[in-house]
């Protein structure tokens, strides 16, 4: 039998408030906290505690604080990577980040969604979504992306949107819901 952390992991539903997940999520939050409250010109202890805390991130990137996930270990971001103040990443599923990305200050991005039936919401049930955000992409500011998303190479994204859906490479989208407004 799976635990809870296994089903999570291999993208089954899973008990969110499971005792060995939220241990996960108060350890993400004590490195999320120390990075938070770091100082600005200390680049390299910011570098090492991004290092713990996601599972693979790139030699350049830069997230302005405040910056929160769950886990941390599900978020891999590459090289040369940007976020601006107060992002949100919710990795219960893989959150995968190309190189050469800028997102806007709130950008939320959300790897996790959950039962439609009251009943196993009540339960406490997750349906864990990897989301795919592809090389140099930009995300305007506070531009949510929902669970399930993959976004091709060289999208932009305008402030605001919320990105229901997969989009290719090469395209301008926005809206709520996000759509194709030009492409590149």
């Amino acid at each position: 039998m799976k635990t809870e952390k296994e089903k999570m992991l291999s993208g089954e539903p899973f008990k969110t408030g499971d005792a060995e997940l939220m241990n996960d999520k108060k350890n993400a939050r004590i490195l999320a906290e120390q990075y938070n409250h770091s100082s600005e010109d200390d680049l390299i202890f910011r570098q090492k505690l991004l290092k713990k805390l996601f599972g693979r991130c790139g030699e350049k990137i830069l997230i302005k604080p405040p910056f929160h996930c769950d886990y941390g270990y599900q978020i891999s971001v590459g090289e040369n990577f940007l976020a601006n103040f107060d992002c949100v990443f919710l990795d219960a599923a893989p959150i995968e980040i190309g190189d050469n990305c800028m997102f806007g200050p709130k950008t939320c991005i959300y790897a996790i969604s959950h039962p439609l039936e009251p009943q196993e919401r009540q339960e406490g049930i997750g349906l864990p979504k990897k989301v795919v955000i592809g090389n140099n992409v930009w995300l305007g500011g506070g531009v949510t992306i929902l669970p399930g998303v993959c976004l091709g190479d060289n999208v932009v994204v305008g402030a605001g949107s919320v990105v229901t859906k997969s989009f290719p490479k090469d395209v301008v989208i926005a809206g709520n819901p996000a759509k194709i407004i030009k492409k590149l």
